[in-house]
């Protein structure tokens, strides 16, 4: 195979990300999103909120981890954040869902993107400790937005928003979880048993 027919047979097969439906809805409510449109979603919000990281970070950088993050969702779907699953199984799938996507790519592109990808697993460069706070922010903003979206139907408390979202938040952009506390708090005042 070319090279030309790997790249497109690896951009056919991303494709199926949006396919893929995810737990949040859209901020109007209409509808799920798919992972496509979260990846957009998120990417576009490192742009915007880039300032707002709490160490230097190099946004060209955290854009492409947030454009190939969820790629693994095409085989292993969406585990919602406030799901009931079993992590390890989670992980293991998500292993073997990257090798066999990025593996697609000519073998070059395939070692950038899968060291991306892992980078931003791991959670643990200026880069992708933004990236992950990120992605925790783009679903509670939608959620806020549609009157408490899916909170009621994962029977989401603060506490689990604290200790899933927040943590993830605070590290990387402190600033943004304090906003958005604000308005979380807001939200289970008004709603103190949804």
């Amino acid at each position: 195979m070319s090279r030309i027919d790997a790249q497109l047979a690896f951009l056919s097969e991303a494709d199926k990300l949006k396919s893929t439906l995810r737990a949040t809805t859209l901020c109007d409510g209409s509808r799920r999103e798919n992972s496509g449109e979260h990846s957009w979603h998120i990417a576009l919000y490192a742009m915007v909120m880039a300032e707002h990281a709490n160490r230097p970070i190099n946004v060209e950088r955290v854009i492409k981890m947030l454009l190939i993050h969820d790629l693994v969702e095409i085989d292993a779907g969406d585990n919602p954040v406030h799901g009931d699953h079993d992590q390890a199984e989670i992980e293991a799938v998500e292993q073997a869902a990257a090798d066999r996507i990025f593996g697609l790519l000519p073998q070059n592109q395939a070692a950038m993107f899968r060291a991306l990808w892992d980078e931003f697993e791991a959670a643990q460069t200026d880069d992708a400790i933004f990236a992950k706070s990120i992605d925790r922010v783009q679903p509670v903003v939608a959620n806020l937005e549609t009157g408490g979206g899916t909170w009621p139907e994962y029977k989401v408390t603060a506490a689990q928003l604290q200790s899933r979202v927040g943590v993830k938040v605070q590290k990387g952009a402190p600033a943004i979880w304090v906003a958005l506390k604000a308005r979380i708090d807001d939200w289970f005042a008004k709603n103190p048993t949804y």
